[in-house]
């Protein structure tokens, strides 16, 4: 069993019959695989107002990886406020508003096409 991001960087011999049986790509999450992901870590942090549908529309293209980093920004800024006013602060879809523009997806257009032509090349069906 292999799972890579970037089949092309693979060595040719790995992928020859026999190596592995199946690949199977999986692209990107949808929206309920988003949702699912930042509904895990949202029961993490102290949150107030959170717009889940803005949550899940802002994080279009993000990878697992990504939407953890971005939690972990925001946790961080949530501790700075917190360590800074000495009170309790609760994160809040304004808190992700600050945030997201730090926070860049990997899935860009030229990594999707890449990912497609890579599943149609080394498919085996």
């Amino acid at each position: 069993m292999c799972a890579t991001n970037y089949i092309r960087q693979l060595d040719a011999a790995m992928l020859r019959p026999g190596r592995f049986d199946c690949i199977i790509p999986v692209g990107g999450l949808d929206r309920e695989g988003r949702a699912t992901i930042l509904d895990h870590y949202l029961s993490k942090l102290n949150t107030g107002q959170i717009d889940m549908d803005r949550l899940v529309e802002i994080t279009v293209r993000f990878t697992p990886a990504d939407i953890q980093y971005l939690f972990q920004q925001v946790a961080q800024l949530a501790f700075e406020q917190e360590l800074a006013s000495k009170e309790n602060y609760l994160v809040t879809a304004e808190t992700f508003s600050l945030i997201k523009p730090k926070v860049l997806p990997s899935l860009r257009d030229v990594v999707i096409k890449e990912f497609e032509k890579d599943s149609v090349s080394c498919s085996r069906v």
